[in-house]
This record gives C-alpha cells, sequence and structure tokens, in this order.
C-alpha cells in the first residue's frame, strides 16, 4: 500500500476521516497476514513509511501507524503519506 490520505471533504468532519484511515490501514494489514506464507517463513513482517508527503516519508515500525496518525492529527495536517510493503520474516532466537 503506497497512498497519500486527504483528510479535508466537505461533508465529512476531519475525526471522522481520520477514523477511516485507520480503519483502512488495518484491513489492509489484516487482508495480508491472512495471505499464505511461503515455505521456510515464520510470518509477514511489513516495511512501512510515514509523512506528511512521499519525499518526507521517514521508516516506522508498524506498530507505531496508529501513533503517526494520531500525530498527524493533532498537527492538523490536511493530507498524509502512508507506505506498507508487506515481507516474509523469519524468527530469530534472542541472545541471553
Amino acid at each position: 500500500m503506497k497512498k497519500t490520505f486527504n483528510l479535508t471533504h466537505e461533508k465529512i468532519k476531519y475525526a471522522r476521516l481520520v477514523e477511516s484511515t485507520k480503519s483502512d490501514v488495518r484491513k489492509y494489514l489484516k487482508r495480508e497476514r491472512k495471505k499464505k506464507l511461503p515455505e521456510d517463513v515464520d510470518f509477514w513482517d511489513f516495511d512501512c513509511k510515514f509523512g506528511p508527503t512521499a519525499g518526507e516519508a521517514k521508516t516506522v515500525h508498524v506498530a507505531e501507524i496508529s501513533k503517526c496518525i494520531d500525530a498527524a492529527e493533532e498537527k492538523e495536517l490536511e493530507s498524509f503519506y502512508i507506505e506498507i510493503l508487506a515481507k516474509p520474516g523469519i524468527r530469530t532466537k534472542r541472545s541471553v
């Protein structure tokens, strides 16, 4: 998913648009996680970027996306860019 979400609409309130974008992101992540895993892969991992524009987007962890959207809401941005790309992930043992 590479998308710029616009948070301006003449009839829909700002808070409703923000919740709609969060819902879209959660649905996308859920849909990607349901896909069949390739052999020798443990889970789906995600490369994520977030920013006001595509050029200013910075790498973030998938768990921080909601916090980034909340921060965009506090700054009252008119739009923001989000990029989420699925990749295969392999679990590694933690060193003690």
